[in-house]
C-alpha cells in the first residue's frame, strides 16, 4: 500500500510526498537515513525526516551549487567540497577535464554507502581517480587543512544541530584561508522567501569574511519553499558574470538546468532582497 512522507517546517508547514516503495531506512551514528520511490520526484533521499535530494530534481540543486564557480573561476585544478553525500556535486565538479584532484569531506559515511547503492540513478563516478573521500567533520577537516583549492563549495544540510557550525564566521574564515589568492567559493545559503531570516543573516556572514559576496538563486521543487539561495564569494573580487565560454560549451550540452543565460539571470536580485541585505 502506499503511504505518505511528510516533512514539518518549524511546526508551520508541512510538504509530504506519496510513497510507493521503500528501498533503504537506517540509522547511523549522526542521523536517519530514508531512501524511497516517489510518484512525484522518483527515488527520494531524506535525513532526520528532511527532503534532501531526488532523482527528479538533483539536478536542478547539484548544477547551480557547483557550475557558477566552475564556470568563472580562474583556475579550477583542485577542488574541495564540503558535504554532498548523495554524490551529486562531485559529479558536476568532475564533469570538467581541467579539474586535477577533488577532495570531498563528508562527515557520515553511511550516507555515502546507503546513496551509492540505492540512488545509482545519479550516476556518480565514484571511482574516478581524481576523486578524494574524507569521511569527517568538515570544520575539523578545515582547522587543520594545509591544502590550497581554487574552489571550495559547501553541500551542507540546515543550520541545526551538528551542521550550524557549517555557517558561522570561523568556519567561513577556515574556507577563506585554504583558498588561493584567485579562488571561489560557492554554497548553498537557505531560501531567500521562507527562511529569509537565515539566508539574511548566512549571506551578512560570508560579507564579514570575503571581500565580495554575491547571492543567486535557482528552483529546487522538493524543498518546501520551491526557490533556493547560493552564494557566490571570492578573495580577490573576481566576477561572477565571467563566464568562460570554453567551460560552458563542454558543459551547457549535458545540463538540464544551468546555462549561460539562466546563470546571468539567477544573479538578479529581487527589490525586497537587496533591501533586506542591506538593512
Amino acid at each position: 500500500m502506499p503511504m505518505w512522507f511528510e516533512e514539518t517546517y518549524r511546526s508551520q508547514l508541512r510538504f509530504g510526498l506519496r510513497v510507493t516503495a521503500y528501498h533503504y531506512r537506517g540509522r547511523s551514528e549522526y542521523q536517519t537515513i530514508d531512501i524511497f520511490e516517489t510518484e512525484t520526484f522518483g527515488r527520494t533521499l531524506a535525513l532526520d525526516n528532511v527532503f534532501q535530494t531526488s532523482v527528479g530534481d538533483e539536478y536542478q540543486y547539484h548544477e547551480m551549487l557547483v557550475h557558477p564557480a566552475l564556470s568563472t573561476a580562474p583556475s579550477i585544478e583542485r577542488v574541495l567540497v564540503i558535504g554532498g553525500g548523495d554524490g551529486g556535486t562531485v559529479r558536476e565538479v568532475l564533469r570538467y577535464p581541467e579539474v586535477k584532484h577533488v577532495t570531498m569531506v563528508e562527515l557520515d559515511r553511511q550516507v555515502v554507502e546507503a546513496c551509492k547503492q540505492h540512488l545509482r540513478e545519479f550516476q556518480v563516478p565514484w571511482d574516478d581517480p581524481r576523486l578524494e573521500l574524507v569521511f569527517q567533520d568538515g570544520v575539523t577537516y578545515l582547522q587543520a587543512c594545509q591544502d590550497r583549492f581554487d574552489v571550495v563549495l559547501v553541500d551542507g544540510p540546515d543550520p541545526v544541530g551538528p551542521a550550524e557550525g557549517l555557517y558561522q564566521s570561523p568556519f567561513y574564515s577556515s574556507c577563506r584561508e585554504c583558498l588561493r589568492a584567485d579562488g571561489v567559493f560557492a554554497a548553498q545559503v537557505e531560501a531567500p522567501q521562507l527562511m529569509h531570516e537565515d539566508f539574511t543573516r548566512i549571506v551578512k556572514t560570508l560579507r564579514g569574511v570575503f571581500p565580495r559576496v554575491d547571492p543567486y538563486f535557482g528552483p529546487v521543487p522538493i524543498y518546501v519553499c520551491g526557490s533556493w539561495g547560493f552564494a557566490y564569494a571570492t578573495n580577490s573580487g573576481a566576477d561572477p558574470l565571467a563566464v568562460r565560454p570554453e567551460r560552458a560549451e563542454l558543459v551547457e550540452p549535458v545540463c538540464r538546468q544551468w546555462s549561460r543565460d539562466i546563470h546571468r539571470a539567477a544573479f538578479v536580485q529581487s527589490p525586497l532582497i537587496r533591501r533586506r541585505l542591506v538593512d
